[in-house]
This record gives C-alpha cells, sequence and structure tokens, in this order.
C-alpha cells in the first residue's frame, strides 16, 4: 500500500512523461510539486526501493510497470471525480481540482469502474484532459496551442493547461470554455498579444501566456 504522498509523486511522474518531457529529472518533479528538492530525492529513493520507479542520473525517473498502473488508476480516479462533480454535482470547472485530490486515494477496487459507466464512459475530463481506461488506454491528447495558430484561423479549444481557478474562472468570463470555438484575428508584434474572436460575435485581446495555456484543434 502507497500513502498519499508516494501515489502523489508517481502521478506526477506519469503526467510529466504524458507532457513529453524527455528526462525526468528531480528538479521537474519539485517543480510541479512546488516541494522542496531534497524532499523529492528522499522520495524517489522510497519509490526505487519499493520498485516504483527507476532513476539514473543520466537518464532521469522513470515509472516501472508496477509505478505506471498505480499511476494511471490515481489519474484515472482523478478525471472520473472530476467529470462526476462537473456533471453530477453542478461544480464549476475551478472548483474541483481540490476535491478530485482528495477523492482519488480511494483505495476501493471497484469504484472506478462503476464511476465510468455511471458517466458513460467519458473519454474526457473537465479540462479536457483524456481519462485512462482501466487497460491504460487513453483518447487523443491535444498538444496544440493557441499561440501556434496562424492569423486568420479558427480554431475550438480542447482544453487547458493551466487548470488554476484564477485562470479557469478569467475563461468563464470571457465565455470561454471546451469547445468554443476562436478566431485568431491579429498577432500583436510588440508584445505577443493576440486579438481573438470568441464565438461569432465577441471579439478581446489576451496575452501571449494566455495562448500559451489554451490547447485547440483547428
Amino acid at each position: 500500500m502507497q500513502t498519499f504522498s508516494e501515489e502523489n509523486y508517481l502521478k506526477i511522474i506519469y503526467n510529466l512523461d504524458k507532457q513529453g518531457l524527455k528526462k525526468i529529472t528531480p528538479t521537474a518533479i519539485a517543480e510541479a510539486l512546488n516541494n522542496n528538492p531534497a524532499s523529492v530525492v528522499d522520495m524517489i529513493k522510497k519509490l526505487s526501493d519499493k520498485k516504483l520507479i527507476q532513476y539514473e542520473k543520466t537518464k532521469g525517473v522513470k515509472l516501472t510497470e508496477k509505478g505506471k498502473n498505480i499511476a494511471i488508476s490515481i489519474v484515472r480516479k482523478h478525471r472520473l471525480w472530476e467529470a462526476f462533480l462537473v456533471e453530477k454535482l453542478g461544480y464549476g470547472w475551478d472548483q474541483v481540482h481540490e476535491i478530485a485530490e482528495q477523492l482519488e486515494h480511494v483505495q476501493q477496487a471497484e469504484l472506478a469502474d462503476r464511476l465510468d459507466k455511471f458517466l458513460g464512459f467519458p473519454q474526457y475530463d473537465p479540462h479536457g484532459d483524456p481519462i485512462p481506461k482501466a487497460n491504460g488506454e487513453t483518447a487523443v491528447t491535444y498538444k496544440t496551442l493557441l499561440a501556434e495558430i496562424t492569423e486568420g484561423k479558427t480554431c475550438q479549444v480542447v482544453a487547458v493547461k493551466d487548470t488554476s481557478p484564477p485562470f479557469l474562472q478569467y475563461l468563464k468570463k470571457l465565455d470561454i470554455g471546451i469547445g468554443t470555438k476562436l478566431t485568431l484575428i491579429e498577432k500583436i508584434p510588440f508584445d505577443n498579444s493576440m486579438v481573438i474572436g470568441i464565438g461569432k460575435s465577441a471579439k478581446t485581446t489576451v496575452s501571449r501566456i494566455f495562448a500559451e495555456n489554451l490547447l485547440v484543434h483547428e
């Protein structure tokens, strides 16, 4: 049995790998967890001793098959709970992350499968992240950023990179959510900000940071 902290580390390593990080270092893990690097090194040793990860300075941290299965289970439960909280209990997408952080550690074996079935086997959570199936398979992970779209192109929001409440609340204020159509009207060279059309009529200017945190599909 793993502690909550150990499960959180496995989840972070899994997510960093899915983001395409070629070498997962203790520093990268510390930054993702907003934790002390010394604590990360201690946890890496514990997880290595339990055969949940492999670590070499030259290659970084990698999940073992056992560690990967545990991480997938945690991520799956987290994203299913987020879907449940939004779809069935009426929470906003900016409210569910912290609650799901607690619920993801429930160990009852059949719970995730029953929750998945109850929700109609959703492929994505409310933030657009793919929900792993029990066998680890996931739907397409979108990687194109709004910042990468060329002027004049229309795209559809499919996910958010930044799931912090302030960003999600800002998106809500702009009436932007998963599925919203955006048109990149103009890129402003001076500060890399962008003028975007939202839906059929609204228009606003957003920062480069904003555009680097929205994942879209043309």
